[in-house]
């Protein structure tokens, strides 16, 4: 084991978030180009846009929890999530590359179905994407122990994935979407498979109201039911609204802010202004989402705690959905906007999974994870499900309506979750949860 990992530095927090910033980074590809793609070079409308936004979090009903529990109890390659980040960061990486390509996959297999073939390029990137999450966020709770540990590892972990993901956004915006994509597909192998070198995982996992290396770490956190879906409930409604504008925030652009009608086609030049658009508004996003975990919301759940710090942020992302819905008619509005959004953004990527790791049975943290996960994948399902709603919407700004009332709920929810207070005498130079 190398030094840095025996004493959780700052450096191997870094290390060991970069596999989840692979995942991260190949998401943000996927909401950057996905929907401009498929609109501007295939001709798919928004409804067409929905169904195939649907394939991905079908499978990763499936794929997140069956990778979990399979992952808690095997070991080969050298660890338990290892092979799983690597299958997923290579299929994940080939996926991204094969997305300017889809109608010469289409005709190369002699087919005549451009939305069968986006579908399953979607779904495989889209499971590959959960295939890796659930392993690279697991990896973070087995390294580092219950309390400021576990929150430090994830609030670090959102804070190297959105510097990548604003990296990635100003690629779309400053170059253009296909430079994204095609150095998008070699980042996500890359910053999948290199940290593994660097990180060696615990082969026995503890439970959390065990005793973690005699003198360093105790902590009395039991797994409650309860608890945990409470904060399923609160999480899956913030997806609901998360993923509502990801999907169709290119739609709300191109008709709300630069006035075109749902099916009048748009020039190439429009085609790219709207990328750009899309690409500097979610790198906005991505960095207060990357500087406020470690400059503001860590520092607010000492004070706080994790629950209140993570509501307040709620509360503050459905009030700048709201404006956006509002008064989102020009696209400064939408960068001035998008910045609000991203406080609550930087708390929903890192708090959650702080807050869920500790209610559970730390050992079987990859069933936990591909469970939550559920909280997840099925909003995603039901906002990809909306395509045809908003089709038929006149005013695109209901796209961002129903973005803030889900976001307003899922506020509401979290005052039902009961914050975690888990008594710890830390020891910053011990860093094995798993113990070694």
């Amino acid at each position: 084991m190398l030094e840095i990992q025996k004493k959780l530095s700052n450096s191997f927090y870094a290390i060991m978030s970069m596999p989840a910033t692979a995942m991260g980074f190949a998401l943000c590809v996927q909401i950057a180009a996905l929907s401009w793609i498929l609109n501007t070079k295939y001709g798919f409308d928004i409804h067409e846009v929905g169904l195939v936004w649907i394939a991905g979090p079908a499978a990763g009903i499936i794929g997140q929890i069956l990778v979990g529990v399979i992952s808690d109890n095997v070991w080969f390659w050298g660890g338990r999530r290892r092979p799983f980040i690597i299958i997923g960061s290579v299929i994940a990486g080939l996926m991204i590359l094969a997305l300017p390509y889809i109608d010469v996959i289409n005709d190369s297999l002699g087919v005549d179905s451009l939305i069968g073939v986006a579908i399953t390029v979607a779904l495989t990137l889209d499971l590959a994407i959960n295939i890796s999450f659930n392993p690279t966020r697991s990896l973070i709770s087995d390294l580092t122990n219950p309390g400021e540990q576990r929150t430090k590892g994830y609030t670090m972990m959102q804070t190297v994935s959105g510097f990548f993901g604003v990296v990635a956004y100003l690629i779309g915006a400053l170059i253009n979407n296909y430079f994204l994509i095609y150095s998008g597909g070699i980042f996500v192998l890359l910053a999948g498979l290199v940290p593994l070198l660097f990180i060696e995982e615990p082969k026995d996992l503890k439970n959390n109201n065990e005793e973690v290396e005699e003198g360093k770490v105790t902590a009395e956190v039991k797994f409650d039911l309860a608890e945990f879906l409470k904060i399923c409930i609160a999480h899956s409604f913030t997806w609901i609204g998360v993923q509502s504008m990801f999907v169709y925030i290119f739609f709300y652009i191109k008709e709300v802010i630069y006035g075109y009608g749902s099916v009048e086609s748009i020039s190439t030049e429009t085609s790219n202004q709207i990328g750009m658009n899309i690409g500097i508004a979610f790198a906005i996003l991505n960095t207060v989402g990357f500087l406020g975990p470690m400059l503001i919301i860590e520092p607010m759940t000492r004070k706080i705690g994790r629950v209140k710090t993570h509501m307040i942020c709620i509360f503050l992302m459905a009030l700048g959905y709201g404006l956006m819905a509002y008064l989102g008619n020009s696209y400064i509005a939408l960068y001035t906007f998008m910045a609000i959004i991203g406080i609550g953004w930087g708390s929903v990527v890192s708090l959650p999974f702080a807050i869920m790791s500790e209610v559970i049975d730390i050992s079987k943290i990859g069933l936990f994870m591909g469970l939550f996960n559920l909280s997840v994948v099925i909003p995603q399902l039901i906002a990809s499900g909306l395509g045809s709603f908003f089709q038929g919407q006149e005013d695109k700004r209901m796209i961002f309506i129903i973005c803030a009332a889900m976001l307003a709920i899922s506020g509401v929810l979290w005052l039902l979750v009961k914050e975690q207070k888990p008594d710890p005498v830390t020891d910053s130079t011990n860093t094995m949860a798993g113990g070694h």
